[in-house]
């Protein structure tokens, strides 16, 4: 009678779980990955692999256990401790359902008996029912990211048909320009037959023709790309993302039945281990899909907006010098920016900025918004917890030695004023720690950060480093003498960028004037005097925001400064810029190409 009880009261706890779940999914219902997490599909592949994998993993313990409950309890807990969370899984335990596998282990390690007669059971209904989802859920993740790379094959395939489009437009618009420029000059030569005038006039409608066509053909191909991009982010892409959530869901509400499952074959033996078994289903039920899910939202999510739709040229407007370097920032200004897409692949990667979401640096200046500000927030509570800690260590101290000062008998003060003292000193670090940290978040929190450029173009990216605009016009490539050092602005991944703090000065870059000041104080100037080459400036910009200079080649400015571009974004977020500087002639730098906007000579 008492087990009945008992097992009524744990039906009613389980039953008031599961409305709360309910409950917080109904909540959560708005929550989806197409529109949440459309630039991470690489993430969102790896966690529904990591998903299966953990659901195979726990298919592979029931497997081991069921061949270990007919030995003795002490295999059994053997079978608990080899299936413990390893280390490098430990990023994981935020999610219900591993936190339910661990508490799962902690209750099967209490079940040292009685375990031969549930084997049966659960090899002929969990396991197979594990094995059974997983073999699903694998075939529906290959369909889902096929079907991702097809899309993305797609609109990758009608940008190239835009690009041939419109250089197909080029070449035919200049060959119209030269047919009129040849006919007016035939018009006018009193040498020329009438017939030759009338073949050069009949080449010329036909080149303005030919022109025409190309014009129309390129404003077709420009609408269905800009049609096929829409569609791409507004609905293909996003159902299969939804698919795949509805996958990880899946498997994840499998897992919760899969261990209640499990525990009412378990409870079903013996009201011996009823309790373990109340464990376990709660552990169970404390799944939740929902919940998972939107942790999955927080872990990934970078804060980026999908790319804008790429403008119309109409050449026969613009100038013929600019329309190589027109075209060359609308095919590519929509492919730098989208970090974690299907294609991302294919950029390098600045290390400190997109490893999901790792850093090098002390205030995170390196992750994307909505990263550093949780970094900063979890860097806050901790410093804020060892303050408490230390504070209670440091007030038993005082009481000790005020207690030692009243009887001397129970010890000498002396001996505690040295503890104090060092536990003072660790207070005020932690102190002065936390005071900082809070104004690097302050700091995050105040300046809004643009999601997309606001510079008119970009100059290209070749072969992973940089090129820059000289004094005469052309673009080089940047390289130093040996071999494995990187280059002056650096590509992506390259170690000499602004953020990678191993810069020549802190507000400046070799060739400028204030860096040509630092390096005359380590006699290292005669260098840069004959190795680096002044740049001429290709536009101006003006600050939207005030910017702090916090690594090494970037500069600080003011909000509303103008300074002279002399080398526009390369496709990390950063653009060099010049500014007078009254005291030694100029100061160069890096600055945010989100804090500025551009307009760049023609």
């Amino acid at each position: 009678m008492l087990a009945l009880l008992a097992s009524g009261s744990s039906r009613s706890s389980s039953n008031n779980k599961l409305a709360e779940s309910e409950n917080s999914a109904q909540n959560s219902n708005n929550m989806s990955w197409g529109t949440e997490l459309w630039d991470q599909n690489e993430n969102l592949a790896i966690h529904t692999n990591r998903g299966i994998d953990a659901l195979d993993k726990f298919a592979n313990f029931l497997r081991d256990r069921v061949a270990i409950e007919t030995e003795y309890a002490g295999k059994l807990r053997r079978l608990v401790k080899n299936y413990q969370p390893k280390k490098k899984e430990e990023e994981d335990n935020e999610f219900t359902s591993v936190q339910a596998f661990r508490n799962l282990l902690k209750e099967v390690g209490d079940l040292a008996g009685q375990r031969e007669v549930v084997s049966e059971s659960l090899q002929l209904q969990i396991i197979a029912g594990v094995t059974l989802l997983s073999k699903t859920l694998r075939e529906d993740r290959k369909k889902c990211l096929s079907d991702g790379a097809t899309l993305q094959q797609n609109l990758t395939t009608q940008l190239s048909s835009l690009d041939r489009a419109k250089r197909n437009y080029e070449k035919a618009y200049r060959d119209s320009e030269k047919a009129v420029d040849s006919y007016k000059r035939a018009d006018m030569d009193l040498n020329l037959s009438r017939a030759e005038v009338e073949r050069y006039k009949n080449v010329m409608t036909s080149k303005i023709q030919q022109s025409d066509d190309a014009k129309n053909e390129y404003a077709n191909q420009l609408q269905k790309t800009n049609n096929l991009q829409q569609q791409h982010y507004s609905m293909l892409l996003p159902s299969v993302l939804n698919r795949l959530q509805e996958l990880d869901e899946k498997r994840t509400r499998g897992f919760r039945e899969f261990i209640v499952g499990a525990a009412d074959v378990e409870s079903s033996v013996a009201p011996i281990i009823a309790r373990c078994m109340e464990g376990i289903v709660k552990a169970g039920e404390s799944i939740n899909e929902k919940e998972d899910t939107f942790k999955v939202i927080e872990r990934y999510q970078s804060g980026f907006t999908p790319p804008r739709d790429i403008p119309f040229e109409d050449l026969s407007k613009c100038d013929p010098d600019s329309v190589q370097e027109s075209h060359y920032s609308n095919s590519t200004s929509n492919h730098l920016t989208i970090r974690g897409t299907m294609s991302a692949n294919k950029l390098k990667k600045r290390v400190g900025i997109f490893n999901i979401f790792g850093s090098n640096k002390e205030d995170f200046s390196d992750l994307p918004p909505n990263q550093r500000r949780k970094k900063l927030q979890a860097k806050i509570a901790e410093l804020t917890q060892n303050i408490a800690q230390e504070t209670k260590a440091r007030d038993g101290l005082m009481k000790m030695k005020i207690v030692y000062e009243a009887n001397s008998s129970l010890g000498n003060p002396m001996t505690v004023e040295g503890q104090l003292n060092e536990s003072e000193h660790k207070l005020e670090k932690l102190k002065v720690d936390l005071k900082k940290y809070q104004g690097f978040l302050e700091k995050a929190s105040q300046v809004p950060t643009a999601t997309s450029s606001p510079q008119a173009s970009r100059n290209q990216l070749q072969n992973g480093h940089r090129t820059s605009r000289h004094s005469n016009g052309s673009a080089d490539d940047h390289h130093d003498d040996g071999d494995d050092q990187p280059d002056d602005a650096g590509s992506l991944s390259s170690s000499a960028s602004p953020e990678s703090g191993l810069g020549t000065s802190h507000t400046s870059l070799p060739g400028s004037g204030q860096g040509s000041a630092n390096e005359n104080a380590i006699g290292e100037d005669t260098y840069y005097e004959t190795e680096v080459e002044t740049l001429n400036p290709v536009g101006k910009c003006r600050a939207l925001y005030p910017f702090e200079a916090s690594s090494e080649g970037s500069i600080p400015m003011n909000e509303g400064e103008e300074l002279q571009v002399i080398e526009i974004d390369q496709g990390d977020g950063w653009t060099r810029v010049r500014r007078e500087n009254n005291s030694n002639g100029w100061d160069e730098g890096f600055v945010p190409t989100s804090y500025i906007e551009c307009t760049l000579y023609a």
